[in-house]
């Protein structure tokens, strides 16, 4: 499909950007929240960052069946079941009676969630034509963006006024909301998939190229993950306004339709990880010392950084013809151990406060993942082809 051959090409993209929205606005909700919930339920730093971690096991788990049935049934399936899940889930969180009860809901719903990642490739795919597919990833991508920033920015304002568990209600009505426009309104042109076969998906993780973005992954989504989770307490413990956490999504937001069109454009990647690469280890060291006004640049500049790693890693999979007959499966397996860094990082991070007291190491760590980035980099460059099928391939 062209990108102009269809009146609903703009509804599905807008669709796209706010399921991308929903995922990161109910992921990063708790985070301005950390003082109020550890003193209700007298949590340590750890016990919170596992909050956020316990959704990146059903992320872990999940994505890739998601991804296998998106490519077999189709992304508008998909999300017909994907999208109640996570309202209701949403929903349920609002109403925890305790930390159990609290983790039980954010496990389900990151198994809601899981299919976000793996099916908006496929919405892209299917509405560009096969044009621009690196710049339209990063329009999809920056939902995730102004998902992350009104959960940083907008939520402070809100516990001023409302209580924590009111807050998380508010966010699960758009959950809602989303749902039924997606039941009412969505379209695909596609059918049922005969694509995914276990032997043409073994292969493709037989790849070296698949592999190498792997490591991206990881290394984008736990750095990125972490800062956002932890930013607003990093800022509290500075004695500065935690709603400046926004800052990090704002990079995030840029970064996406920009590295997307130099992607497209310069097609000399290790160029482009490596300034990504060497910009997020020096920004996000920054957040440990630097005096106010450079510290806010540190903070866009992390964000823009370390998700501009994210948006390449997303959309190479549908440039590469190999991949892209499978991309919901490969997609989903990349999100899926991509979450290796996001269920690790944020207890590792709230564990070394809980150790030291302070948080320079716990930034730090971080930065060294983001380090990785750079160190990678000199080893992307065209992807080798995989082996020819064989006859039942």
């Amino acid at each position: 499909m062209t990108m102009g051959g269809s009146r609903y090409q703009w509804v599905m993209f807008s669709f796209s950007f706010f399921i991308a929205l929903l995922l990161h606005l109910l992921l990063f909700a708790t985070a301005p929240m950390v003082t109020l919930m550890m003193e209700e339920m007298a949590l340590s730093h750890a016990d919170f960052g596992f909050v956020f971690s316990v959704s990146m096991i059903s992320l872990l788990f999940f994505r890739v069946p998601w991804g296998i049935i998106g490519d077999r049934i189709g992304y508008l399936n998909v999300f017909r079941i994907a999208l109640p899940v996570i309202a209701v889930s949403a929903l349920l969180r609002g109403f925890s009676s305790g930390y159990s009860t609290l983790l039980l809901s954010q496990l389900f719903l990151g198994l809601g969630l899981a299919a976000v990642l793996p099916c908006l490739p496929l919405i892209v795919k299917e509405w560009t034509g096969g044009r621009s597919l690196a710049f339209s990833t990063g329009i999809y991508v920056s939902g995730f963006a102004v998902g992350n920033a009104i959960a940083l920015g907008l939520t402070p304002k809100l516990l001023t006024t409302m209580v924590w568990r009111d807050v998380l209600l508010l966010y699960s009505s758009i959950a809602i909301v989303v749902a039924g426009l997606w039941w009412g309104f969505a379209r695909s042109a596609w059918k049922s998939q005969s694509e995914i076969k276990l032997e043409r998906f073994t292969r493709i993780l037989k790849d070296r190229y698949v592999w190498i973005l792997l490591l991206f992954m990881i290394a984008s989504m736990g750095s990125y993950d972490t800062l956002a989770t932890w930013m607003p307490k990093v800022l509290e413990m500075r004695k500065f306004d935690k709603a400046f956490a926004s800052l990090l999504p704002l990079g995030f937001f840029l970064s996406g339709p920009i590295v997307g069109f130099a992607s497209d454009r310069f097609r000399d990647r290790k160029k482009i990880m490596a300034m990504l690469g060497v910009g997020a280890c020096a920004s996000v060291i920054g957040i440990n010392y630097a005096p106010f006004s450079l510290l806010l640049f540190c903070i866009f500049f992390a964000g823009f950084t370390i998700t501009g790693v994210f948006t390449i890693a997303l959309s190479s999979p549908a440039e590469e013809t190999r991949l892209s007959a499978s991309i919901g499966g490969v997609v989903g397996f990349l999100s899926s151990l991509g979450n290796i860094g996001p269920l690790v990082m944020p207890v590792v991070f709230g564990l070394l406060i809980d150790v030291t007291g302070k948080f320079h190491a716990s930034v730090f760590s971080v930065a060294a993942l983001s380090a990785v980035t750079f160190i990678l980099s000199s080893k992307v460059g065209s992807p080798p082809p995989l082996p020819p099928p064989s006859r039942g391939g």
